[in-house]
Order: structure tokens, then C-alpha cells, then sequence
């Protein structure tokens, strides 16, 4: 019975390294073929998930036990992170945007 599962276990390890290396080509297939038109809009989607992954990784990190120092490192990681992840899109939507703006002289 243990090895069973110690084989399952593996199985479904090799299956989730498939699964990620594949997430990764897929994604890059998907963003070099994204018309430069349509960059603002993703990237403002893009923000808004990284805002409800930082507000998942603060309630992760306030429910970690205190003498946990690997869940509170990684926590906090993720929140720094995350935060110059979405304050960085943000930047670069705004920037985007006053591209199209007109000129006033």
C-alpha cells in the first residue's frame, strides 16, 4: 500500500511539471502574439488579479502562526511583491493611456 502511494505521488509530481512547463509556453505564445492595441486593457486585467493575489497573500500571512518564519517570509514576499507588481502595471497603464491623449498647445 505505501508504495502505491509513494508511486501515485510521483506521478502526480511529473503531472504538475508537465502541466507548469506547458503553462509557460502557452503563455508565451499568448503574449508575443498580443497586438500592441490591446496591451492596456490586459495589462489593467492583469492588475486587478494581482490586487486579489495580494489581498489573498495578506490574509495568508495574518493567519500564520508566529513561530512559522518560512510561511511569514514567503508572506511577506508575496505582498511586497505583488504590491510592486500592481503599483508597476499601474504606472505603465498610465503611461499607456496619456499616449492617447491629445495635445494641447
Amino acid at each position: 500500500m505505501e508504495d502505491t502511494i509513494k508511486m501515485l505521488t510521483h506521478a502526480i509530481t511529473i503531472q504538475t511539471v508537465y502541466v507548469v512547463v506547458l503553462m509557460i509556453f502557452l503563455g508565451i505564445e499568448v503574449i508575443s502574439n498580443v497586438p500592441s492595441i490591446l496591451h492596456t486593457p490586459l495589462m489593467s486585467g492583469a492588475n486587478a488579479i494581482h490586487g486579489v493575489i495580494v489581498v489573498g497573500a495578506i490574509i495568508v500571512l495574518g493567519k500564520a502562526e508566529p513561530t512559522n518564519y518560512a510561511a511569514l517570509v514567503f508572506g511577506f514576499l508575496a505582498v511586497f511583491l505583488g504590491t510592486l507588481n500592481v503599483v508597476g502595471g499601474f504606472v505603465v497603464t498610465d503611461r499607456m493611456l496619456e499616449m492617447f491623449k491629445k495635445r494641447t498647445k
